[in-house]
């Protein structure tokens, strides 16, 4: 997975009055007013307005590529406030559609865009979310929980429960890295090579890149061979034309009233762990300061990012011992995307920062060898080594 865009996201102004830019809400036909930094216009497709459907504004004029997002309402209205001056592609995205054609735009005037309706359902479901398409892969039947080990059914003694199994693969396993369910895991890659069998393929497709043991580990934990079956089918099922059951619904109500803004602060070979802005206690500290995010395993330059400048500068993170195991050695099959070229390279593995109440932003990171010093280990004298002795880290 690679994840390195920071989302922040707004009340969107609905007032008839005012300097800054507003979406009345009255007639169909009424004005709309739109400042210097605002774009603004009403979408249309051949039936008439297009209600609930996103606008995106996209530039990389600025220091870092940014993108915005907002709603049309029921008259197919959208407003777009602050805008930092630059040249933006705009173009239409909603359920039922495909993404309409990018417009060249700068802030100040009305723009009309028009809607494209999606030729049939397949090409409408490519712009579903991500889950509806992971709502497909089937499960283990209930009965074969509790688990009774490689001796029994094969599913771990450890899982007492089918509900078990799912908090693994959706929330405490695979989901928890991956967006399971986009176009990249819904469907095998041919870049991934030739297979018998799409099990064969999916136990492949696992051991892609550094992060192969932690996902060996994680579908150990649920029955691998049963599980890449799963799986397997899952993607059979879609390379065969299936598409979800469920279809997602435009947004409706307040769900409309947002402004979406977007940054892509990181590096590419990167993935962001978390990031802060603020002291969770008291979340005035750092008022539209910097955000510090942690990349983890990827690397050891923390991303900065300054959204009031929309620029992004790094630091890196210290290791006390230079002998600290790097990701970069860690054991990989190619990747599809990236060949056989380790794109990690961390020994501090840095994530969970936080703010104090003073501004200070603090980092969990990996200092030395995972190996404790002896008055950690079992024979030492030391309470806690008694208590709880921990050879390794």
């Amino acid at each position: 997975m690679n994840v390195r865009t920071i989302l922040f996201a707004g009340v969107a102004a609905m007032s008839l009055a005012g300097a800054s830019p507003s979406l009345a809400q009255g007639p169909a036909d009424a004005a709309l007013k739109i400042t210097a930094d605002a774009l603004g216009g009403v979408v249309a497709g051949p039936r008439g307005p297009e209600a609930g459907v996103w606008v995106i504004a996209e530039t990389t004029d600025l220091p870092t590529k940014m993108a915005k997002m907002v709603v049309t309402d029921d008259a197919g209205r959208y407003l777009m406030p602050e805008l930092p001056r630059a040249k933006y592609k705009v173009w239409v995205r909603g359920y039922g559609l495909v993404d309409s054609q990018k417009v060249d735009a700068e802030p100040g005037k009305q723009l009309n865009l028009t809607a494209v309706p999606a030729p049939n359902e397949k090409a409408a479901a490519e712009y579903y979310p991500a889950i509806y398409w992971f709502s497909m892969l089937t499960t283990p039947d209930k009965s074969l929980f509790p688990g009774t080990g490689p001796q029994g059914n094969g599913m771990p003694t450890s899982l007492r429960s089918h509900g078990q199994w799912l908090d693994i693969v959706k929330t405490d396993g695979c989901y928890t890295c991956h967006q399971l369910g986009n176009k990249g895991t819904r469907e095998i890659s041919k870049e991934l090579g030739e297979f018998k069998s799409s099990v064969e393929a999916w136990e492949r497709r696992i051991q892609s890149g550094q992060a192969m043991t932690s996902m060996a580990t994680a579908i150990g934990r649920i029955d691998a061979p049963r599980a890449l079956k799963h799986f397997a089918d899952w993607t059979d099922r879609i390379a065969a034309g299936e598409l979800p059951f469920a279809k997602p619904e435009r947004p409706r109500g307040v769900e409309r009233n947002v402004v979406i803004t977007s940054w892509d602060w990181s590096e590419p070979t990167a993935y962001l762990h978390d990031s802060i802005s603020t002291d969770k206690r008291n979340p005035t500290v750092n008022a539209n300061g910097k955000i510090y995010g942690s990349p983890e395993e990827s690397t050891d330059f923390a991303p900065v990012f300054d959204p009031k400048t929309h620029s992004r500068s790094s630091f890196v993170m210290p290791v006390r011992d230079p002998n600290t195991p790097s990701t970069k050695n860690n054991p990989m099959a190619p990747s599809p995307f990236w060949g056989d070229k380790p794109i990690w390279d961390s020994q501090t593995s840095m994530h969970n920062p936080m703010f104090d109440e003073k501004g200070r932003v603090w980092y969990t990171s990996r200092v030395g060898p995972p190996e404790n010093p002896d008055w950690c280990k079992k024979g030492s004298s030391h309470p806690s080594a008694k208590a709880f002795p921990i050879d390794k880290i």
